[in-house]
């Protein structure tokens, strides 16, 4: 998608939310059923339209992964979002399947692009390492790990993967594409139920890169690994197969965050370009 909008079309911003539990991820495919083919297949019924709109996503879920504050784009003839601004939620709500929900649908800023504009993605893991397992409620948002964790000492090995690297080490690589990300925040904290939730921030993530990180700080916080190991597999810069891909369902996208509205376009042609590191070479 395009950051500028054809003539005649509105682009409009959906914020919506989804239990990735029964999803092939969020990207469309021909036999499997994902987010984005749910919701362009609903856009095209409530609009009665004989086309498809195509979305633009801010991060594409994997399957099985969640998402509470995902966002997305889509182009509309500027008289069809007319005709179905007022009711577009309510019909949407009642077309779409139970586990898929957009909060809100409103015409984006100029310049607003849902993937290229993000400064930040959010996500959250939740985990428990309770004797008896996972509550039977919350099973399919929260990952059982069945040795004790020192969230601790994982807060510790957090800290040394702070800061722009290249995450090759915990990234499946895809052709063409950089590992090179800004990792914000990435850190620990045990609730009064015994649920420790994991809170990673980046400007962006490569395939798989919160799931490797999470894996490797769990096997440091049942003592497994030293707590200096996340750091040594990130300098080694190759796949580590000592770093275990933790299970997507306890994973959720919590929120994508967006700079003021006369900075989105200088955002997205700074995401577009291709990252190095200070000092790499080109070649």
């Amino acid at each position: 998608m395009s950051d500028e909008v054809e003539p005649g079309f509105v682009r409009v911003r959906l914020d919506l939310s989804y239990d990735g539990k029964d999803f092939s991820g969020w990207a469309k495919q021909t036999e499997r059923r994902t987010v984005q083919g749910e919701l362009e297949s609903a856009i095209r019924t409530v609009t009665r339209s004989s086309l498809t709109y195509d979305l633009t996503v801010a991060g594409r879920t994997d399957a099985g992964v969640h998402a509470r504050g995902q966002v997305a784009t889509v182009d509309l003839p500027r008289e069809v979002w007319e005709e179905h601004r007022e009711k577009l939620l309510r019909r949407l709500a009642g077309r779409l399947p139970r586990d898929v929900r957009v909060w809100r649908a409103a015409e984006a800023p100029a310049g607003f692009n849902a993937r290229f504009a993000a400064v930040w993605r959010r996500y959250a893991y939740r985990v428990t390492d309770t004797p008896g397992g996972a509550d039977p409620l919350l099973r399919g948002h929260v990952l059982w790990h069945e040795r004790e964790l020192d969230a601790g000492a994982m807060n510790e090995a957090a800290r040394s993967l702070l800061g722009e690297h290249d995450f090759a080490a915990y990234c499946k690589k895809r052709e063409g594409a950089t590992t090179i990300r800004t990792l914000q925040q990435l850190s620990w904290e045990r609730g009064a139920d015994g649920i420790i939730t994991g809170t990673v921030r980046a400007d962006a993530f490569c395939h798989n890169m919160v799931r490797s990180l999470v894996g490797a700080l769990l096997f440091v916080g049942d003592g497994r690994r030293p707590v200096e190991w996340p750091a040594e597999v990130l300098a080694a810069g190759v796949r580590d197969p000592g770093v275990h891909v933790v299970r997507p369902h306890g994973l959720t996208l919590e929120e994508v965050g967006y700079p003021a509205d006369e900075l989105l376009a200088e955002r997205s042609r700074q995401a577009r370009r291709i990252r190095t590191l200070p000092g790499a070479g080109c070649c």
